[in-house]
């Protein structure tokens, strides 16, 4: 069974990442809260992460799901203990930290809890009933600071997806040609603006080895 994964970001979605790791690439499920936790990292970023994995009769395909602290995955094994708590439930209802969550189990905050995405009040009971107590040091874990994510970074990560998994590229190259299209016109905002600017160098770049 994995348990762990480190490797490098082959690809992205909303709620899920590809990482290639050992020549094979695994598609790792994602908490809303972990997602946001690796949302500066770039597609060739390294990435690693603990791993949770759900099989069962009616699932038989195994589905990885990710966490960047074994706390956490921890903690998502107490949380699917609870009546009515799936794996992919828990996954989608973990929007919030795990101490924040954490915190509202240990105070009985059932109106927090059915704050949580696909959670509603009978639920959020059910989570206090069987987890209040067990919560203390995942209470006290410190979150990790947000990273702040700019619109450059936004706008070349766009272009770096397509030009990895549309056009061919190879991700260190493409990640050079980005980073050159942005050394020459740092002043772009648009995914469109970027992939012009790239062009533009590949179509310098013969002339100037030609001298």
């Amino acid at each position: 069974m994995i348990g762990y994964i480190t490797g490098t970001i082959l690809s992205r979605h909303e709620d899920r990442v590809l990482v290639l790791a050992g020549h094979v690439g695994y598609e790792v499920l994602l908490p809303a809260v972990v997602m946001e936790a690796v949302a500066a990292k770039a597609i060739g970023d390294e990435i690693a992460l603990y791993i949770y994995t759900q099989q069962s009769e009616r699932q038989p395909k195994p589905v990885l799901i990710g966490f960047i602290q074994e706390i956490d995955k921890e903690f998502f094994q107490l949380f699917i203990s609870v009546e009515d708590i799936g794996p992919m439930k828990a996954v989608k209802a973990m929007t919030a930290s795990v101490s924040e969550i954490a915190r509202a189990i240990e105070a009985r905050d059932i109106e927090a809890l059915a704050r949580l995405k696909g959670v509603g009040k009978r639920t959020a009971q059910k989570i206090v009933a069987t987890l209040e107590g067990r919560m203390g040091k995942f209470a006290l874990k410190r979150d990790e600071p947000k990273p702040a994510r700019g619109l450059a970074e936004d706008v070349a990560e766009q272009v770096l997806d397509v030009m990895v998994r549309q056009l061919g590229h190879r991700i260190a190259d493409a990640k050079r040609l980005v980073a050159e299209a942005l050394t020459r016109n740092p002043a772009i905002t648009t995914p469109e603006a970027l992939f012009e600017e790239v062009y533009r160098g590949e179509q310098a770049a013969p002339a100037a080895d030609g001298g």
